[in-house]
């Protein structure tokens, strides 16, 4: 089975860490968690979401879920 013909989440932490000009390691701090996490969320390399760890990036970053997460759907062409 592709996962790909289902489409994919993509994580936009980078982009909420350069608008809210918070640095990683504040955000570490903040959100209580390890530099590796943050850099597997800002990379999008992370394979399953923590729902503890979302509810920690909202607060840490004062935004919703769906500033975070995004469902990208698949190509119409991959579909098939």
């Amino acid at each position: 089975m592709n996962m790909a013909q289902y489409g994919r989440i993509e994580i936009h932490l980078a982009d909420l860490l350069e608008k809210s000009g918070l640095s990683k390691n504040k955000l570490c701090h903040r959100a209580e968690m390890q530099r590796t996490q943050i850099n597997g969320y800002c990379n999008n390399t992370i394979s399953r979401l923590d729902i503890d760890v979302l509810a920690r990036l909202c607060y840490a970053l004062n935004c919703e879920i769906n500033d975070l997460l995004e469902y990208i759907p698949p190509d119409q062409k991959d579909a098939d």
